[in-house]
């Protein structure tokens, strides 16, 4: 698997398996794909690479999720996208989430950093005043404030008795 013109062995798919709720015929299709997008076939994707797939392109956050897809093996690949699983838990989508907001990875979210993204969400649909209007009512609705810093629990607890659903449908050949 080191290379993407390798062949997907039955032991890689089953190790593959073991990290992420795909089933085995899901795996085979992602392992296509990962080869199709891996044009220079050196068993990674790099960012520019991800981005010539349309939909991904079309996605507000396409420039937060830029970050954590460059340079992904194929096994990175498919832990990326296991979060979007149906079957995937809501403890790692909440995590996937998490991490789309914390933009430099210091393991806490700072008001600015979810007024980025709802910039990102909203464009100019919605002016600042009204974002930051929107984003502070809902931080003290949840019991927090403007200088809150969340880590991953405040998330869990805000996001964990949601109806989360983050999913995407992998065509099966």
């Amino acid at each position: 698997m080191g290379n993407s013109s390798s062949m997907l062995t039955q032991y890689d798919i089953e190790e593959v398996q073991q990290l992420c709720k795909f089933s085995q015929q899901e795996i085979v299709s992602l392992y296509h794909r990962f080869c199709q997008l891996d044009r220079k076939g050196c068993g990674f994707i790099s960012a520019e690479e991800f981005m010539t797939v349309p939909e991904f392109v079309l996605n507000p956050l396409s420039k937060r999720l830029f970050r954590m897809l460059d340079g992904l093996n194929f096994k990175e690949f498919v832990a990326f996208l296991s979060a979007f699983s149906s079957r995937a838990s809501l403890q790692h989508k909440v995590e996937f989430i998490f991490k789309v907001y914390d933009y430099n990875g210091h393991g806490k979210v700072t008001f600015n950093e979810m007024l980025d993204i709802l910039r990102d969400l909203t464009g100019q649909f919605i002016s600042e005043p009204q974002r930051e209007k929107v984003l502070t009512q809902v931080l003290e609705e949840a019991g927090y404030h403007k200088d809150s810093f969340l880590v991953l629990a405040d998330f869990m607890k805000i996001l964990g008795n949601s109806d989360l659903k983050m999913e995407v449908e992998v065509p099966v050949d």
